[in-house]
């Protein structure tokens, strides 16, 4: 048998400060993989990589993001602000590499788009750029925040307006095949990876056994 490793308070406490982010990052498993894109009033885009986008509801349909501390600038944040709205783009396995890059810091006055090659695409009257490469796109309207005290940050809640993805992945009963997109997960700050489908379970009902969707 494999040794268990254990590591109480006090050792991750004691832990150096990147292999502690490293850890704590990648213990609690995969994240969702998202591009945030934002706008700020010299029309000049932001474009920042984000694991922390969660559905927080269908109806209505909100999905919710943790930014860091805003005791130092934050440029996505600050043009939801002033803006109003951002685009969530998803990563997929032929981006990693740019959409990665878009976590330097850079100056607010270079757009990450230019900076990694992406491309701005601005959809009907969407005032937050898209990703043009991403193949799933989610334009989504600021509606609230919440201080998490405990550490500083924000939980900061949008409401989805429109979602643009391609016909193909969209199954009948509404759900979406990620992996005909080759849609990535991040582990950690630093790894993508690309999941492989295992099933699809029925509705579970207490005393039903469990049965596959697809193989029937």
């Amino acid at each position: 048998m494999k040794k268990i490793l254990h590591f109480d308070k006090n050792a991750i406490d004691g832990m150096e400060k990147r292999f502690r982010a490293n850890f704590i990052n990648s213990v609690t498993g995969y994240k969702s993989a998202n591009l945030l894109g934002t706008i700020d009033k010299q029309g000049i885009t932001n474009l920042a990589v984000f694991s922390s986008i969660t559905h927080l509801g269908s109806h209505p349909a909100l999905i919710g993001f943790v930014t860091r501390p805003t005791v130092v600038p934050r440029h996505t944040y600050a043009n939801i602000k002033n803006t109003g709205v951002f685009t969530v783009n998803h990563i997929h396995a032929g981006i990693i590499e740019a959409a990665h890059q878009t976590s330097a810091r850079y100056n607010p006055e270079i757009s990450e788009f230019d900076a990694t090659g992406l491309t701005t695409e601005f959809i009907k009257e969407s005032k937050a750029p898209f990703v043009k490469e991403a193949h799933i796109k989610i334009a989504c309207r600021y509606v609230n925040e919440y201080p998490i005290q405990e550490n500083g940050t924000l939980l900061v809640i949008g409401a989805i307006e429109d979602i643009y993805l391609p016909e193909d992945i969209h199954a009948e009963d509404g759900w979406i095949d990620l992996g005909k997109t080759r849609g990535v997960t991040i582990n950690g700050l630093d790894s993508y990876a690309e999941p492989q489908l295992l099933d699809r379970l029925q509705y579970a009902k207490p005393g039903v056994p469990t049965t596959s969707i697809l193989k029937k």
